[in-house]
């Protein structure tokens, strides 16, 4: 007999456990991934930012990798070859090449002084990026210790820090290095003269300045991050259940707030490694960077106006090579903040 539908009567079968089949068929959860999973996954989806981290590769790999194996070095200066055109031979190289001998081209021509360009141009980009990492590592520890601070203890010891803060953000940059090249001149050629500071001597005294003007001045942009982060984070269960369980301020900040922030930490020093490289260039194109015969992309655009009429592409070289890496960074920082800033997340 047929069960009527508007009948109360109720069946056994229907409240029997239900079997694999039928509970697997109802799960419909999405699997679980984590945080960094996930943030890498959207960063693959991103072509403009895969792109960008491609050419960073190559840019390092042609600063770092390359002039190991270049028959050419950056100081070395080429008898007869001044002021050559790129894929242009002196006569004594074409002497050469009539012998039967291989000569490696000038890919970018030769400067005033008979060096290699092409060369001079891959150590240039070596010094940049060198200096974009150290100061953006050095502004990344200063800024997320003191900011950090500022953040978790707030009151007055957070209005003390932040106005500080304040007053660092008035103070040229430039007038520092040039006061601090003049001051540490001295002593810093006295220790380059001791064994194991040889390489003071290298760098020079204005590319040293430039990093304690980093130390001191640039780091303040970070603070204000981390701080903002910070307040937010110490008001979280977890904070709350750390300092339940007896952990210390310090412990605090390392293990629970600080690490929750490593997404923000990496977005914004990635993000300050392209601002680093700009100061450097600037700096270097005053004549406050690195020492001759040391090149720099800075030191290179300078010293290429002095004949720009007649060889432009002196001046196109580094110049190009500046705004590449820097667009290349800001391309990469950018994709990194859209996958990893949870603000962002669709």
């Amino acid at each position: 007999m047929e069960k009527n539908k508007l009948s109360f009567q109720l069946k056994a079968e229907d409240f029997l456990p239900a079997g694999d089949d039928e509970k697997k068929s109802l799960v419909v959860m999405r699997e679980s991934v984590s945080f960094w999973k996930d943030g890498l996954r959207r960063f693959k989806r991103n072509k403009i930012a895969m792109t960008s981290l491609v050419v960073v590769i190559l840019i390092f790999i042609l600063s770092f990798i390359v002039p190991q194996f270049y028959p050419y070095k950056y100081e070395q200066q080429i008898k007869g070859s001044n002021s050559l055109a790129p894929f242009e031979y002196s006569e004594a190289e074409q002497e050469a090449i009539a012998n039967g001998e291989d000569v490696f081209p000038h890919i970018l021509g030769t400067d005033q002084l008979g060096r290699d360009y092409a060369i001079r141009v891959m150590m240039g980009s070596r010094v940049s990026l060198t200096v974009g990492l150290v100061a953006s590592a050095i502004i990344l520890l200063i800024g997320s210790i003191y900011g950090s601070i500022a953040g978790f203890f707030g009151g007055w010891v957070d209005m003390v820090m932040m106005r500080i803060v304040d007053i660092i953000y008035t103070v040229p940059d430039v007038l520092i290095v040039i006061l601090l090249a003049t001051v540490l001149n001295y002593p810093l050629k006295e220790l380059a003269m001791k064994p194991g500071f040889e390489w003071i001597g290298l760098i020079g005294v204005n590319l040293i300045s430039i990093f304690v003007v980093f130390a001191l001045l640039y780091w303040v942009g970070m603070a204000r991050i981390v701080r903002s982060q910070i307040m937010i984070l110490k008001e979280q269960e977890y904070v709350t259940a750390a300092r339940a369980l007896g952990a210390s301020n310090g412990r605090i900040i390392k293990k629970h707030l600080l690490t929750n922030c490593i997404g923000t930490l990496i977005v914004t020093t990635t993000l300050q490694i392209p601002s680093s490289i700009f100061t450097e260039s600037f700096l270097s194109f005053l004549g406050l960077g690195v020492n001759a015969p040391m090149p720099s992309l800075g030191s290179l655009a300078s010293a290429a106006l002095n004949g720009l009429q007649s060889y432009p592409y002196r001046l196109f070289a580094p110049a190009i090579m500046i705004s590449v890496i820097i667009l290349s960074f800001n391309l990469l920082g950018d994709g990194l903040r859209d996958a990893f800033d949870p603000k962002l997340k669709n």
